[in-house]
């Protein structure tokens, strides 16, 4: 019984090294395709723009982050809501009848303010994490992008909201322990 016991175990081995070998064939081949048809593509593309994309390519996820952000603050590019562009309340075309508006009710929109900028002012460091918690999910940004703006305090976390939605999000986040003020 154990010479059929080991030879069971051969023919096992074989088996295995064998399907490693068409899987590494396999892979290869995957591989060379993917090189290649990147080459296609690359072979259109300015040599400048092509340099870049090697460097980019070659990032970790943190320098990724920090050259987006870079990038955002050279550009002024403001951060968007993740669902990606907002349309205005009456759609495409609703934006001239809104601005009309707004003329008209220039002068008494002067005297009661209804929108507000809410600012991070400072927080409790024991608090820190529930905090860069809660700017995630206010703002949409990754847990390492939430992190860099809490620590960037003080800085405004919200613009142009309204009183109510305003008041909610002061009161949640002093109750976890930060310094909030409204502008």
């Amino acid at each position: 019984m154990s010479v059929s016991r080991y030879a069971a175990q051969c023919c096992a081995r074989q088996l295995r090294a064998s399907s490693s070998v068409r899987s590494a064939s396999l892979l290869q081949q995957r591989i060379t395709q993917r090189h290649n048809s990147t080459d296609a593509a690359a072979a259109a593309v300015n040599p400048k723009i092509a340099g870049i994309v090697d460097q980019i390519s070659q990032l970790t996820l943190l320098e990724t982050a920090d050259l987006v952000a870079s990038l955002k603050s050279r550009l002024n590019i403001p951060d968007l809501p993740v669902g990606g562009f907002a349309m205005p309340a009456g759609g495409p075309g609703g934006a001239a009848p809104a601005a009309a508006e707004a003329e008209e009710d220039a002068a008494p929109a002067a005297a009661e303010k209804t929108l507000f900028n809410i600012k991070l002012m400072a927080f409790d460091a024991g608090s820190k994490p529930k905090i860069i918690k809660e700017v995630k999910n206010l703002l949409g940004l990754s847990l390492v992008e939430s992190k860099k703006f809490v620590e960037a305090a003080p800085k405004v976390l919200k613009e142009s909201v309204p009183k109510e939605d305003a008041e909610k999000i002061m009161a949640t986040l002093k109750e976890l322990g930060a310094t909030v003020e409204l502008e």
